[in-house]
């Protein structure tokens, strides 16, 4: 099983990314999936998840910039994120879990895609 992300790198603070993340090895449709961020020093930080149900949920800093989707068909799950300030700089990663990520164990990890935002 594997998750495999991608669409990190360098932009402009007011610029956007976008982050994809495909799911390999079994179907995540019964799963939460989501993103997670985390910079030197600190702990990872929940980001977002897009329930098993299609509802989002993400962490006040972020919304209204960050939006999250999820593709069924292509086993995929997506972080569109706009205005992007120098404090969204963190390696990004995508999760999936059978639980409520954010607020339980998460059973899969990405490898993780650096976003840099410059001042």
């Amino acid at each position: 099983v594997q998750l495999q992300a991608s669409g990190g790198g360098l932009v402009q603070a007011g610029g956007s990314l976008r982050l994809s993340c495909v799911g390999s090895g079994r179907t995540f449709s019964s799963y939460d999936m989501g993103w997670f961020r985390q910079v030197p020093g600190k702990e990872r930080e929940f980001v977002g998840a897009i329930r098993r149900s299609g509802s989002a949920e993400y962490i006040d800093s972020v919304k209204g910039r960050f939006t999250i989707s999820r593709d069924y068909a292509k086993n995929a799950v997506y972080l569109q994120m706009n205005s992007l300030k120098p404090e969204d700089t963190a390696v990004y990663y995508c999760a999936a879990t059978r639980s409520m990520l954010g607020r339980g164990p998460t059973d899969f990890w990405g490898q993780g895609t650096q976003v840099t935002v410059s001042s």
